[in-house]
């Protein structure tokens, strides 16, 4: 025991000495969106020659990439302005059957990755997946739930729709992928709080249930390497600040994956490759992949939020949802956010979801816009 805290005082000490710089870098990483999802996302940008001859081991759900619904309501100077950019929809797929990632299934978490074809940036942006929204069949409820009635083709039409884009191509993953990958790194170091350890503990019991992995228990808070089931446990507590929690805790385990895939060996890389992505499902063509390879030493993720960004959480029907507070305004600020639009008007497809989304959850705009 002496020597685990002394070993937790050394990181610490450790941490102490990271430039102002540094931290300020940290502090403005604002990633938001599970993490499974966004490592694939930098696997499938970054795969390079090493991996193309293993193209073929990801999933096909036979989703046709130029059959999925678009909003027909958009202007054209909106459609050019799409043009530069390569939107893909990320899902993280919360499934009791490993490797099932087809309809069914909620997208417990939904991240917008809009890659800027000039600039090669990549901005994310995160869909809170109990956003009161219209799910693309005509019906209103929790975003999520979009994915469970029609698969990642639906889950891609409710965000063309209810947020003027064009996705066509889609990413879906689930916790074992998150686990296996962690594990082949090593593990991440995670500085963990007095009132999170107990709870990495009790969400084991059931993430070891679903995914057949096992992992030795936290036996308290502090700086301490964390294996694959330890740190999926610890991405997915909720009872400790809700959903936002939540999303700061993945955002951290994020930054530890990026800096120890940094420097993991050719080989660790391809291990991950044979072990993981069999269990990623997408419609992204081979020839798109390598060429979004050929750019790999290009990419850079920029700046990522979580939207709605205007919002109220409020019950309807005995369920606690998440409002947009309003949907129009959202909108505006998503592709100001995403595409620079600062002039953006939203769809009348857009205007007459959130005229219903107001009457249903009783949140109006505020006449601030804020």
């Amino acid at each position: 025991m002496a020597a685990n805290t002394k070993a937790r005082n050394e990181r610490r000490r450790q941490e102490r000495k990271l430039s102002k710089k540094q931290r300020k870098i940290r502090r403005r990483r604002k990633l938001i969106g599970i993490l499974a999802a966004e490592l694939v996302l930098l696997m499938v940008l970054g795969v390079g020659v090493w991996g193309l001859g293993k193209l073929d081991k990801f999933q096909d759900l036979d989703v046709d990439a130029e059959k999925v619904e678009m909003n027909e309501d958009m202007e054209q100077a909106t459609e050019e302005v799409l043009k530069g950019y390569t939107n893909i929809a990320l899902f993280g797929i919360d499934t009791r059957e490993m490797g099932d990632l087809g309809a069914g299934n909620r997208s417990d978490t939904i991240i917008i990755a809009s890659i800027n074809n000039e600039t090669k940036e990549v901005k994310l942006a995160s869909i809170y997946r109990d956003t009161y929204l219209n799910r693309a069949d005509d019906t209103y409820g929790k975003c999520n739930a979009a994915y469970k009635a029609g698969g990642p083709n639906q889950a891609m039409a409710m965000l063309n729709t209810c947020f003027d884009l064009n996705i066509k191509y889609f990413v879906s993953v689930d916790f074992l992928a998150l686990i296996k990958t962690i594990n082949l790194l090593g593990g991440v170091d995670i500085d963990v709080k007095d009132n999170e350890w107990e709870w990495i503990n009790n969400y084991m019991y059931e993430t070891t249930y679903v995914t057949g992995e096992y992992g030795a228990f936290v036996e308290g808070p502090g700086l301490q390497t964390l294996g694959g089931l330890q740190a999926t446990a610890y991405c997915r507590i909720r009872a400790v600040g809700d959903d936002y929690g939540r999303t700061e805790r993945q955002r951290t385990v994020i930054a530890e994956i990026a800096r120890k895939a940094k420097t993991a060996s050719l080989g660790t890389i391809n291990q991950i490759i044979d072990e993981v992505f069999p269990l990623i499902a997408t419609n992204i063509p081979k020839a798109e992949m390598i060429k979004m390879a050929a750019s790999m030493m290009s990419y850079e993720i920029g700046e990522t939020g979580g939207f709605p960004t205007l919002r109220e959480d409020v019950k309807l029907d005995g369920a606690l949802i998440v409002a947009p507070a309003d949907l129009e305004a959202n909108v505006r600020e998503l592709h100001r956010f995403l595409f620079n639009e600062e002039d953006y008007y939203p769809s009348p497809t857009v205007l007459r979801f959130n005229q219903e989304i107001s009457q249903r959850t009783g949140v109006q705009a505020k006449e601030d816009g804020t």
